[in-house]
């Protein structure tokens, strides 16, 4: 089992930097750059696509001397240097022999390009070190930035991964006993309708109903703490807590407790028709000897395997809209506000480290499968 984990981690370096090629590669085609939006800033526009023409080329690298660049009309050419220096889409050469700090202001000095493919090299780089840079426009570091956030989303992954999990395998066990009953009918068609809603509408209709939209004010409508958390009680914080991250939690949950709840069902029903449960039953034993006693642990195998990957598909695929419908600040809307300001640093950062924590959790994954089933070999299997 060693020498197959430590391949995957080996495959983790490959992987990584292709993911991260990929999505370099298609920032050079988003319009927009981060100077444009600084521009657009300074200029009372407020937004680069208020400024956006269709037309012209600035993705990462930044601002062009020409006409095409369109954040550029109006301001000196001195100013628009300093910032593609600032966010390193430029860099400051001095000729041989000139002593002092490097300055554009001296005739010995000018300013130089840096290439895309260079910039990438720098980025990937500096990501080695765990250097992610600073923001270019929240004057604070990625790292610092990811570090503060991601409570606010794993706590929101880690609540709804749990609830989906305790109310979804209890619920398709008794599908899979009910099978063709009343109750295996309407609950389905329960599922399949849960499934189908979408989560942003499902955390709208949520908040408009209990959390003072139209009907019921129950919940608080943002934030995750109250103003006056650091006056509460220690029971008074965690109820205060709960009460915050209850309608965020039932919205994210809403999906992945209708996967797993038929994937459980399936699991159960697959493992009823074979032959070993109709030896047990031939032995003697209970309808809850044969479930629980037999069934189970093979049933379970692949359910209680997936609780890491359930957990980042919660982690990732719901914490955008989630967060942003109630305003609550994690990385998913912190990804969400970087993506509009084009805040490069913050978006290659998270990217990088979100890589990074899914192939993680792949490897976590395949050693769950062997601690729920040790019969379970990978390395005789890619042998």
């Amino acid at each position: 089992m060693g020498a197959y984990i430590l391949r995957r981690l080996l495959l983790i370096i490959p992987t990584l930097l292709g993911i991260m090629i990929v999505n370099f590669v298609l920032t050079q085609f988003v319009p927009g750059g981060p100077i444009d939006q600084y521009i657009a800033e300074i200029e009372g526009e407020g937004d680069v696509f208020e400024g956006f023409a269709g037309s012209g080329d600035a993705g990462a690298a930044g601002a062009e001397e020409d006409s095409d660049y369109i954040g550029g009309r109006g301001l000196p050419q001195d100013f628009l240097d300093q910032l593609e220096i600032e966010f390193g889409f430029a860099r400051i050469v001095c000729e041989d022999g000139y002593e002092g700090e490097p300055d554009l202001e001296n005739e010995a000095c000018s300013k130089e390009q840096i290439g895309t493919v260079e910039q990438f090299f720098i980025m990937m780089g500096k990501y080695i070190r765990l250097d992610f840079g600073e923001s270019y426009f929240r004057s604070e570091t990625v790292l610092g930035l990811v570090i503060d956030k991601m409570p606010v989303s794993i706590s929101l992954g880690l609540w709804s991964t749990l609830i989906a999990y305790l109310v979804s395998i209890p619920l398709g066990i008794r599908k899979a006993v009910k099978d063709g009953s009343p109750f295996d009918t309407w609950t389905s068609g329960a599922i399949i309708v849960a499934y189908a809603i979408p989560g942003f509408l499902f955390a709208i209709l949520l908040l408009v109903l209990f959390a003072g939209g139209s009907y019921y004010q129950i919940f608080p409508l943002r934030g995750l703490t109250s103003e006056n958390w650091d006056d509460l009680s220690l029971i008074g914080k965690v109820a205060d807590y709960f009460w915050h991250i209850a309608l965020p939690v039932f919205a994210s949950t809403i999906s992945a407790f209708a996967t797993l709840t038929l994937l459980t069902k399936n699991s159960f029903m697959d493992e009823i028709k074979k032959q070993y449960v109709i030896t047990a039953r031939a032995k003697g034993l209970d309808e809850k000897q044969v479930l629980y006693g037999h069934i189970f642990r093979n049933a379970m195998l692949i359910v209680i395997a997936g609780f890491p990957s359930a957990f980042i598909g919660i982690f990732f695929g719901q914490s955008l809209i989630i967060e942003t419908i109630f305003s609550l600040d994690g990385l998913g809307r912190l990804g969400f506000e970087a993506a509009i300001a084009r805040d490069f640093p913050i978006i290659f950062g998270t990217l990088f480290v979100f890589g990074l924590i899914g192939l993680l959790v792949g490897i976590l994954s395949d050693l769950m499968y062997v601690f729920v089933d040790p019969r379970i070999d990978f390395e005789k299997r890619e042998g």
